[in-house]
Formats: structure tokens, sequence, C-alpha cells
């Protein structure tokens, strides 16, 4: 048996009715937030260590072996994945501690947390498809009840375009499994890919491949139904946004990474060739959305759909390189794009504003802030040493190599754009002096117990790009074997159908 599969499941789950238990105990709530998001962290980095060593592992709940009952599966790539949850978890948990005020946690702020980490868990280590359908759905209810916590008219507006675009994602991947289902017999997803295979219905498969497409690319926020993400992540709590930021899209990302590498990987020549153009214009679209804006978040937000646009760019190519370049891009945009929330979170509080005319003078008055926003915003840009410069490096060299000259380039101008907006908010937060004490609206001082709580998760992830950028290579050698697992999909079967599959009892 394998526990550490189940345990990023069972942690935030259990760290959720805990909070729920102790509702009205603030202390309690929040000491559970903290514990229990620690404990996902280090049961993950259990998990990853464990598959790192030993391989795909697998847990086929309820005694019932595959493909008949439930299994949670730990590939490389679902163990990077659940790691990665668990750092931002337990980032956003402590900058919580500081921001999130008394009437949101009375509103259940910190169990819906523990439910949202809980559901993409969940979908990182499925291997049911129906499974992460519900997953996606936990996910849904958990992030719509956090975007709305506070009832201010703009979260309403967001939270109405958000819910929307998701419903309309959630009805296309149910009635594609069903259609799925009616065409295999079965939703283990290992199950599917062995029996897919020999079906010669290939007509059916490429509709079926493009409603997973639609819906896991709206979930993403790809290119052309990404607008739900920028009208709704700057109007939450900021660190509901950075969670946001980090976790939910990528949900999205992976899910187009385990279908279109595991199940519809029969023709890459057709859905692939989709995926490669999708890429581009999520890029191009997000970066200019981004270079129109003058609010901190809204900013950030666009830069999200424009960074998802490599990611998928990697998928799309379809060969060893880009799909390494792909892992290594979202382990490093993950922890970057949560590290700009929290810092625009460090701003607001400071200020009380996020409109960019509306500040400056923080280069002066708050050095060690204008470093903490650097790192992370040149490794947004791509700039070396840092984790975005590889990240960039390897998929755009992987465009070059397939001769993929248009896609790259629009990837070589994005990131110049990119880097565009990050000196937009240097120049405009940083550099510039501040305005007149007059023109700017009095805001509580922050103590120092806030301060610390708020820079310590700040601090945490800068060093964590840091550390990615000054040690790639082991960074690379492990998207690389996770790439081979994904590329290799008969390993994957035989872990979950073969001997490899270990029932728990």
């Amino acid at each position: 048996m394998n526990p550490q599969i189940a345990l990023p499941i069972l942690i935030p789950l259990l760290s959720g009715a805990l909070s729920l238990v102790f509702w009205r105990s603030r202390s309690m709530q929040r000491f559970v937030a903290v514990a229990g998001t620690a404990g996902l962290l280090l049961t993950s980095l259990w998990l990853l260590a464990t598959v790192n060593r030993d391989g795909i592992l697998v847990m086929h709940m309820g005694g019932w072996p595959a493909p008949f009952g439930i299994s949670l599966v730990a590939d490389l790539l679902g163990a990077i994945m659940v790691v990665l949850t668990g750092i931002i978890g337990f980032a956003v948990a402590l900058f919580s501690l500081a921001t999130v005020g008394r009437g949101h946690e009375a509103y259940g702020y910190f169990p819906l947390m523990h439910l949202l980490l809980a559901g993409v868990a969940g979908a990182f280590l499925t291997g049911d498809i129906f499974n992460l359908y519900v997953w996606f759905e936990v996910m849904l209810v958990a992030s719509f009840a956090l975007l709305i916590l506070g009832s201010e008219k703009a979260q309403m507006e967001g939270a109405i375009k958000y819910v929307t675009l998701n419903l309309v994602s959630s009805v296309t991947f149910l009635v594609a499994v069903g259609l799925l289902y009616g065409m295999v017999g079965t939703l283990n997803m290992a199950d599917i890919a062995r029996r897919l295979a020999t079906l010669e219905d290939d007509g059916m498969v490429d509709v079926l491949a493009m409603m997973f497409m639609v819906a896991f690319g709206i979930k993403a926020a790809a290119f052309p139904l990404f607008f739900w993400l920028p009208a709704s992540y700057h109007t939450p709590p900021v660190a509901v946004s950075a969670l946001f930021a980090g976790l939910l899209t990528k949900v999205g990302v992976y899910a187009l990474f385990r279908v279109f590498t595991l199940i519809f990987n029969q023709s890459p020549g057709y859905t692939h060739e989709i995926l490669l153009w999708g890429a581009g214009f999520t890029m191009l679209s997000g970066v200019l959305g981004a270079a129109a804006q003058f609010e901190f978040r809204r900013i950030l937000s666009f830069h999200i759909v424009s960074q998802i646009g490599y990611m998928i760019l990697g998928l799309a190519l379809f060969t060893p390189l880009a799909i390494i370049g792909g892992v290594f891009y979202i382990m490093h945009h993950i922890i970057v794009k949560t590290n700009l929330f929290l810092v625009s979170g460090i701003i607001h509080r400071l200020r009380g504003t996020y409109q960019l005319k509306s500040l400056g003078g923080f280069y002066r008055s708050h050095p060690w802030l204008a470093v903490l926003f650097l790192i992370p915003a040149l490794s947004l840009a791509g700039m070396p040493p840092l984790s975005g410069f590889f990240a960039k490096f390897i998929v755009i060299r992987a465009g070059i190599e397939a001769e993929a000259y248009g896609v790259t380039f629009i990837a070589l101008l994005v990131g110049l754009l990119t880097l565009y907006s990050m000196i937009k908010i240097w120049a405009e937060v940083f550099w510039k002096s501040a305005p007149p004490e007059g023109d700017v609206d009095p805001y509580p001082a922050v103590n120092p117990r806030e301060m610390w709580l708020m820079a310590t998760p700040v601090v945490g992830l800068a060093l964590c790009t840091l550390f990615i950028g000054l040690n790639a290579e082991p960074i690379f050698a492990l998207a690389e074997a996770s790439a081979g697992q994904l590329l290799a999909p008969e390993r994957y079967i035989e872990a979950v159908l073969g001997e490899a599959g270990e029932v728990t009892p």
C-alpha cells in the first residue's frame, strides 16, 4: 500500500473539517490552516521522492482493481504538481494570517481554502476521467465561494463571468465523458487509452479530442475563452487571487497534458496543430491585454493568460524537448505568478490601492520590497539567470528544432512585451516619486508582525525562483524524467492495469 498517494487529498479535507469544528475559534482556524498546509507540503515531498525513486505509484480504492474501481495514480508530473500545490498552499496560508479580515474568516475562508486545495490535489492524482470531473467541480464550488467573499459589486460581476464560462466547460467535459464511456465502456484513464488505440472510428475520436480540448482550454484560460480570468482574478482578497493565480488554470493545463499524451495521441498532426495555434493566440492576446492595463492585479491576470500559452506550446510541439519545456515552465510559473500577486498585496496593504498612477516611491521607502518584486518580475519576463529564462529557452529551442518558426517568433515577441509590462510596474510603483500626501487617502499603518507574515512567504517564493534558476540542471532532469513518462504512456497503463498496480486492503 502507498498511503502517500492519498494523503495530499486527505490532509486538506481533514483540515477543512477541523476548521468547521473550530468555527467559533479564530485562532484555531488559523493554526489549522498553517499546520494543514505544512502537512500537505511535507507529504507531497514524500510522494515526489517515492515516485522519483520507485516509479509510478498506484492505489486502488476499496480493494477494487482497475479498471473496475477508482484508482489514484502518481507519476512524476502528478507528484510535481502536488508539491507545487503544497508550496503555494503553505505560502498563501501564511500570507492570509496578515491580510484576511475577520469578516472573511467568519464566512468560511479557511475551510474553503482547504476544500480548494483538496480539489486541486485530487485532480492531479486521480486515474479516473469521471473523478477528474468531480474534482473539477469541487474546485469550482470552492473557488466560486472564495471569489464572492465580501459580496462587493466588482466581485459579483467577476464571479458571474467566472462561473458561467466554467459551467460551460463543465458541461462540455461531462458530455465528452459520457460519449467516451459509450465508446469504450470504461472510465479508468489507463484502460481508456488501451481500448481507444484499438478503435477504428478515428472521426469520433477526433470529435471527442476537440471536446476535451475545449473543456480543458476554458479551465486553462486559453484563447479564445479566457476573458473570465482577467474579469475576476483582480476582485477578491489578494490571498485568494494569489491562490487562484498559482493553481487553478494549471489544473486545466495539467488535464491537457494528461489526456493529450495518454489518451488522444493517435492524431497529433491534427489535434496538436490546433493546440499550436491556440498557444500562439493565447500568448499574444494575454500580453496585449496586459500592456493596456494600469491596475496591478489586472496586469498580472492578463499575464497568466499569456504564460499559459507557453505551457500549451510545449504540449503542442509534442517533442521530448518541448514536453520538458512545458513541465519546466509550469514549475517556474506557479511560483513566480503567485509571488507577484503576493507582492501586489503588500503594496496594497501599505498604500490602499492597486492603481499604478496612485502609487510610487517604493524603491526609496521599501527597497527590500523592490528587490522582492524584481526577482519574480524579471523571471516572468525570462531574464537570466532566473527560472523564467531557462523555461522560455527550452520551449523556444524546441520550437526552432520543430521548425515552428511562426509561433516561436510570437513566443519571443511576447517575452519582450512581458518585460515591457514589468518595467511599467517598476516605473510606476517603485521608481517614480511617491504622490503628494494630500493626493493619497490615509491608510492604517502595518505593524511588524503583519509585515513579517506578509514578507515571509514572498521571500520564500523568491528563494524558490532563485533556486530553480541557479540549479536548473537537476530541475531539468526532473522535468526530463517526467516528460519520459508522458511520452511512454504504456508505462502508465502497465502501472495501473498490470502487476505494478498495488491493491489496498
